[in-house]
């Protein structure tokens, strides 16, 4: 991966508190792992920016290698890499995740 790739994941991570590289858009997911992770997000309300890595080649490449895991999508929640689809089910389902979102300070309903 480039330094310019690296600079750009890393600058999109620090840009939200809870960030999700993901295939297609919150409101037309492109993948069923996707939609399910802005459906968990959803129903929790919290805020967060989205990245779609179809528009871009380079992103998608880079993320994998960026956070070392082979699979989209991927969470990062105050700049920490939290899981793919099948974690934040698992993080949704036993209270870890509202539990990390409290313990990090981020907004949620």
């Amino acid at each position: 991966m480039s330094d310019a790739i690296h600079q750009r994941i890393k600058s999109e991570i620090e840009s939200s508190d809870v960030v999700l590289f993901m295939k297609g858009t919150p409101q037309a997911p492109q993948c069923g792992f996707s939609m399910q992770v802005v459906q968990m997000l959803n129903h929790l309300g919290v805020p967060y920016k989205a990245i779609n890595v179809l528009a871009d080649g380079d992103i998608r490449e880079g993320i994998k290698a960026y956070s070392n895991w082979p699979t989209i999508p991927q969470l990062y929640v105050k700049n920490e890499f939290i899981g793919g689809c099948d974690i934040t089910r698992e993080m949704f389902q036993s209270g870890e995740l509202v539990e990390l979102l409290d313990k990090e300070g981020v907004s949620h309903s």
